[in-house]
């Protein structure tokens, strides 16, 4: 959304995409090799194909060069589409399996392959051993004087490191869960929240006036006031909870795009000191960082969740790049597109991200060829073919940073 930044942007949506569909699905299909699952064809290829599909409407729009509010609606109600396409051939699915699905064979075999009771039979009793969970342990027996002393002053270190920025966010983000909830902080944090929000406003949209901080100052003090008088110090309110879920949602949403926005203005930064263009970095740097959590997750699913496990994952090695262009992409689009209404909104330039797309587009046309001629099955050839595409597109990036490559692409 920023003019100074949108090439990392679309630089990380891309890098993200294919970097969770190349590594992550590589990586996940070597470690279960040896056991030798297969995964549902038709299920497999309909998310490909839909990525595919984002892949080329966004590589439309790049060629073209802008795009209108309306088609950056468009783009985000693809995934709308999608999700009609997932639940109408599920649908399809279960009507076909509604039977033997009741067989008391396939129950049994279900039950086999959930994580935590893949041992466990009609009439066990439940043990440490079959749950294949190590016993609970004492960490006072095992940890030192010395090791605790030393966890204890991280802890405060971490816990000073954070108060500047902790204190913000749980001034201006309620919590009515029992556990948390501060009538203090209940109070303050629904006075506040409307502030945080027009000053954001002020920093993305056009310029405030001094009215709306007045309206927005009393609209809080006034909820603030409410709260004050009908809540106690124990209980959290139990009337229109539904709303104080909702604004503490949103109030997250926004520190989460203040963090965002302070993380790519650190990547800019970390660009200008080393010589590196920011939009590699967002490649790079971000689109890892934002996928990490995807390859440990996948990893761990496919290893330990048996046949559905395995399915589950790889599946989400495509349907997250999908949401995160079509969702996280497409909303960026249509905030973008709307602040230039009714002019058309000018995407940026770069002749690397056309390197990206196609490599993009090669890791899911192998994934599309070589998964179905191998049965479906999950095996070191798949995985290393996808690792192989993507250490290809690293050493392009390198050589070009390095000097040794010098071209560019362009539409």
């Amino acid at each position: 959304m920023n003019d100074d930044t949108n090439d990392i942007g679309f630089n990380s949506i891309i890098g993200g995409a294919f970097f969770v569909s190349s590594v992550v699905a590589g990586i996940t299909s070597i470690s279960i090799s040896k056991y030798d699952r297969k995964i549902k064809k038709s299920s497999f290829i309909r998310n490909v194909l839909f990525l595919i599909l984002c892949v080329v409407c966004l590589l439309v729009v790049i060629v073209i060069g802008k795009i209108h509010l309306w088609g950056a609606l468009a783009f985000f109600f693809l995934y709308v589409v999608y999700i009609c396409c997932i639940f109408l051939s599920e649908m399809y699915v279960r009507g076909e399996e509604k039977y033997s699905n009741c067989e008391e064979g396939m129950i049994d075999d279900y039950m086999l392959d959930l994580p935590m009771v893949c041992d466990m039979k009609k009439g066990e009793e439940l043990s440490c051993e079959q749950l294949r969970v190590p016993l609970l342990v004492n960490k006072d027996d095992i940890q030192s004087e010395k090791q605790k002393k030393i966890a204890f002053v991280l802890r405060k270190v971490v816990y000073i490191l954070e108060l500047p920025l902790d204190i913000p966010r749980k001034l201006t983000i309620p919590n009515v869960s029992q556990e948390k909830w501060s009538k203090p902080f209940g109070v303050v944090s629904i006075t506040l929240a409307p502030l945080l929000l027009i000053l954001i406003w002020d920093f993305i949209g056009p310029k405030t006036r001094i009215w709306a901080y007045g309206i927005s100052g009393l609209i809080g003090l006034a909820c603030g006031v409410v709260v004050f008088f009908t809540s106690d110090g124990l209980n959290p309110p139990k009337k229109f909870n539904f709303l104080w879920l909702g604004l503490g949602f949103f109030m997250s949403i926004t520190w989460t795009y203040i963090l965002a926005e302070e993380l790519i203005s650190l990547l800019v930064s970390m660009g200008l000191i080393l010589g590196i263009s920011p939009s590699i970095l967002g490649l790079t740097v971000l689109a890892w960082g934002n996928s990490l959590g995807d390859l440990v997750a996948n990893v761990t699913l496919a290893k330990s969740g048996g046949p559905r496990g395995a399915q589950v994952a790889l599946c989400g090695c495509y349907a997250g790049p999908i949401f995160n262009t079509l969702v996280g992409l497409g909303l960026s689009l249509i905030f973008t597109t709307w602040k230039a209404f009714p002019s058309s909104y000018i995407v940026p330039m770069d002749s690397t991200i056309y390197e990206t797309m196609g490599f993009l587009l090669l890791g899911l046309l192998w994934a599309l060829v070589i998964l179905p001629k191998r049965d479906m099955r999950l095996d070191k050839f798949f995985g290393i073919g996808l690792l192989a595409i993507y250490l290809c597109f690293l050493f392009l990036k390198l050589a070009r940073a390095l000097g040794f490559i010098d071209f560019q692409i362009s539409p």
